[in-house]
């Protein structure tokens, strides 16, 4: 059924046609209104098997979600940016025990300085954690991608993040195509956990395990990562084929077949870099964009497919490892290993900072002329960093840095007005 409505709303009413048991969670936004609306079905008996837990922080919100996951319970939670980083203990623990637990991440930027707005460095932060990563580029790609997280979690029995740019997407209203209950249960079977705690057959679960056997048990999991690589492309034919639209899958490409420069990225900002390719293609630059749906496990021999006939690649995301530069592009460059392309970082939209298309469309011509810098922070304000670096020269006690910058920023912008 087409609706009108908000990404979040959109995204609580997928989760409720999976059928959760037990919804456990903690509010932070930009992810609140999703699990607000998920409260309001339970309270209104249109979720009668389903309970809903409030929890006095993210932590809990996770330790919760593994005991009942682990009491054999369909589970699902939802956080951002400082809420993930308080819930990482208990992410790791997730994994490691195997509990196919899905859990939305509204993509936010971490502090400090505080920012509530939209980039990837909450969940890119986890890439290590063990959890399958799904990116969205849209609220219709994340609806879909719930339900079929659900399915690849349950059958891997692995937990699975869906990420979802914070604001953009949660809080953005665009027409949404919501399944009917019939076809997400005939896609999504009824839960069937592949290990569950059972009185009648006691075990336990998360047993200390020493240097004799810890190697064995981190590759397993590695293992299970390499199978979803196989597993993601079969569950998103079979979405397909019975909801009638393309969604999920590990990577998508657009304008590929003939592009010398290839843009990969995540999330929302490939419906911007789409349009930016689409000016650049009227005006005859052979230019295309890969856009990566599987972070983790990560595709590297999708990639490498996709990429083989490109020139140069340009990698932008809106995260970075400090003092060393691109997350997303290490992993690209790993899987371009031995053929020979010229590569560029852009970091972008930290912080929520708007990428629009002049700025993406002067990264990209410099880049098809191989004149890009191989890190470029897009629309980054040298004067007002130099400014900062200039004082930090001058006076040992130089104030914090973020004040400071605001000060600045609110001076240029008095000047100017």
């Amino acid at each position: 059924m087409l609706k009108q409505m908000e990404g979040s709303q959109a995204v609580a009413e997928a989760i409720a046609l999976c059928r959760p048991e037990v919804i456990c969670a903690y509010p932070i936004s930009p992810q609140t209104h999703i699990v607000e609306g998920l409260g309001e079905m339970v309270k209104g008996g249109e979720l009668p098997e389903c309970e809903f837990i409030n929890v006095e922080s993210e932590f809990a919100a996770m330790s919760v979600a593994i005991g009942s996951s682990a009491a054999g319970a369909r589970t699902y939670t939802a956080t951002a940016a400082q809420g993930l980083l308080f819930m990482v203990e208990a992410v790791y623990n997730a994994s490691g025990l195997g509990l196919p637990i899905v859990m939305t991440v509204a993509n936010r930027a971490i502090g400090a300085p505080i920012n509530i707005w939209n980039d990837h460095s909450d969940s890119i932060s986890q890439r290590d954690s063990g959890w399958i990563q799904l990116f969205a580029e849209t609220n219709q790609e994340a609806v879909d991608l719930h339900i079929q997280a659900f399915k690849l979690a349950e059958e891997l029995s692995l937990p699975v993040m869906v990420c979802m740019d914070g604001f953009i997407l949660t809080h953005a209203y665009e027409r949404v195509d919501i399944p009917s209950k019939e076809q997400v249960d005939a896609f999504l079977p009824k839960y069937e956990p592949r290990q569950v705690l059972d009185p009648n057959d006691p075990v336990s679960i998360g047993a200390m395990v020493g240097p004799e056997a810890f190697t064995e048990v981190r590759y397993l999991e590695h293992q299970k990562q390499m199978q979803a690589l196989e597993l993601i492309p079969e569950i998103a034919a079979e979405f397909k084929a019975g909801f009638q639209r393309d969604s999920g899958g590990l990577v998508r490409g657009y304008c590929l077949e003939d592009a010398d420069t290839v843009v990969v990225a995540m999330g929302s900002v490939l419906g911007t870099i789409k349009d930016t390719i689409d000016e650049m293609r009227d005006a005859g630059v052979k230019i295309g964009v890969l856009g990566v749906i599987s972070f983790r496990p990560f595709p590297l021999e999708a990639v490498r497919a996709a990429l083989k006939n490109a020139k140069r690649v340009v990698v932008v995301e809106k995260t970075f490892a400090v003092g060393i530069g691109g997350i997303l592009a290490t992993d690209i460059r790993t899987a371009m290993d031995g053929i020979a392309i010229r590569d560029y970082t852009v970091v972008a939209g930290l912080g929520g900072r708007p990428i629009t298309r002049k700025s993406l469309r002067e990264v990209f011509n410099k880049a098809t002329f191989d004149e890009l810098p191989a890190l470029t922070f897009l629309d980054l304000d040298w004067a007002i960093v130099n400014k900062q670096l200039a004082r930090e020269r001058a006076k040992r006690r130089s104030g914090p840095t973020a004040e400071n910058i605001l000060r600045d920023v609110g001076d240029h912008v008095a000047q100017h007005s």
